[in-house]
């Protein structure tokens, strides 16, 4: 067994408190899950490095991570992070084993993400962090969503200067239509809990402007006539 330190959302229409900040990470997943899907395949597919040491020793410790993960991501699409995390059934072995014993893996690797993932729907908001901390993003998209797990989970812990560095990087990283309008909102709805109208209105204008018909983008206009009000 793996051990490591386990410290123990939608937004809404209105700007009451913190709540409308936090959109759920399930929620992210079931609105961009294909794009998701294709980087983790991807991530998991790819090989790199010396010959002799992917053929003989990494290769055949890859393809063997990457069965005990099958397991553990179905837990994990079911929302049994729990599950997913230490014991996912089958005789099969939960992500904080595959980090454990995978080691050097682009499996391992990526179970970190799961694992942050997992322990930030089940609310050990620090131990999502260290496990985010340690997953090594690579491509397009995995690393803006490690930024913007990482904002979740301060938000969520109330740290939210940390939540709004995370949530910038993660809308300035690789930008495209898929997610870079989704932490835009994230920004906007920071800035209005702290009564920053012109930045919050700065951010909602970006997705307007680049982004208008992403599915952020086709309602904000009333996030910003919102903010003007009251700017």
């Amino acid at each position: 067994m793996a051990t490591r330190k386990k410290s123990p959302k939608k937004a809404d229409e209105t700007l009451v408190d913190i709540v409308e900040v936090k959109a759920s990470a399930q929620d992210f997943f079931e609105r961009n899950q294909y794009v998701i899907l294709g980087v983790v395949g991807a991530a998991v597919l790819i090989f790199g490095g010396l010959f002799v040491y992917n053929t003989f020793f990494k290769g055949p410790k890859q393809l063997e991570a990457v069965e005990q993960m099958y397991q553990a991501q179905m837990q994990f699409e079911r929302d049994s992070f729990t599950l997913a995390l230490t014991n996912p059934g089958g005789g099969y072995e939960g992500f904080l084993d595959i980090i454990e014993n995978y080691g050097g893996t682009k499996a391992a690797n990526l179970s970190l993400y799961y694992a942050g993932i997992s322990y930030l729907n089940l609310g050990q908001y620090d131990a999502a962090i260290d496990y985010l901390n340690d997953f090594n993003p690579s491509g397009e998209v995995l690393p803006a969503m490690k930024f913007g797990a990482l904002g979740d989970a301060y938000s969520e812990k109330g740290d939210f200067a940390k939540a709004m560095s995370h949530y910038k990087k993660a809308a300035s990283s690789n930008p495209n239509e898929a997610i870079t309008p989704y932490y835009l909102k994230k920004i906007g709805l920071l800035h209005e809990r702290n009564a920053e109208w012109a930045e919050a209105k700065k951010a909602y204008q970006q997705i307007k402007d680049k982004y208008p018909n992403s599915t952020d983008g086709r309602d904000i206009d009333k996030y910003i006539i919102r903010v003007g009000a009251k700017g």
